[in-house]
């Protein structure tokens, strides 16, 4: 398989090593200041590369007719114009906010909880996460989707950043040295707490994920998710 990596940096470069140790072949890649191969070689794009250039990376790509695998974060307020584009186009896109397959399946376990955890309303509920100093966006979108999850399955109304209040998910942002990832879902009583923690040890899980979903699209149309990927 023919792959292009829209965004160079660090996950860039092990997404290649791992995609090229898997036997694909990468035919281009652009960063914030290069690029180099040919675009229009490419099977699937993997995007992985800012808030700014994520919207006009994934618009080119379904100019050229290339199914898209997207993990850049923060500029979900665009989301709905790119999935209509993607239709209109009659392309294949994937977006997730973490493609680790540990961490999907952390989102289901996630859900689980929370509908477990509903009827008893003197449990507090509270998300934490850790990233490395380099990330610019705060929360997480993997701490974002994990509050949907709580609101879809629980009395949760909507999360807020540092604020706590009835109904309110509190989800609080650290930023930490070589920290690839931690995630902490707390229900906390006056008696007793109950926590779930999903912590990545390295960015190959998010490669590897991303990979995988490549891998998935490849010849699909339409817009899917991980759960669709992984069968969950």
């Amino acid at each position: 398989m023919n792959i292009a990596l829209l965004g160079y940096g660090k996950m860039g470069k092990t997404i290649e090593r791992l995609a090229t140790e898997a036997g694909h072949t990468i035919v281009y890649t652009s960063g914030s200041n290069s690029q180099s191969g040919n675009l229009k070689l490419a099977n699937v794009a993997i995007e992985f590369s800012t808030p700014e250039t994520a919207v006009a990376n994934i618009t080119q790509c379904f100019e050229n007719n290339i199914p898209v695998v997207s993990g850049t974060t923060g500029w979900l307020s665009e989301k709905p114009k790119i999935e209509k584009l993607c239709k209109k186009r009659n392309g294949s896109f994937i977006y997730a906010s973490n493609f680790s397959v540990g961490v999907n399946l952390f989102f289901e376990v996630n859900k689980h909880l929370a509908k477990l955890m509903k009827p008893w309303k003197e449990y507090n509920v509270s998300i934490e996460e850790i990233h490395h100093l380099e990330k610019k966006d705060a929360p997480s979108g993997t701490a974002i989707t994990l509050a949907e999850g709580i609101i879809e399955n629980h009395d949760s109304k909507h999360w807020e950043l540092d604020k706590n209040g009835d109904g309110v998910i509190n989800i609080s942002a650290k930023r930490e040295p070589e920290v690839k990832g931690t995630h902490t879902i707390e229900y906390t009583s006056a008696i007793d707490t109950i926590s779930i923690t999903h912590e990545a040890h390295s960015r190959d899980g998010f490669a590897k994920g991303a990979i995988i979903a490549a891998e998935f699209l490849k010849d699909k149309k339409g817009i899917f998710t991980m759960k669709e990927v992984l069968g969950i």
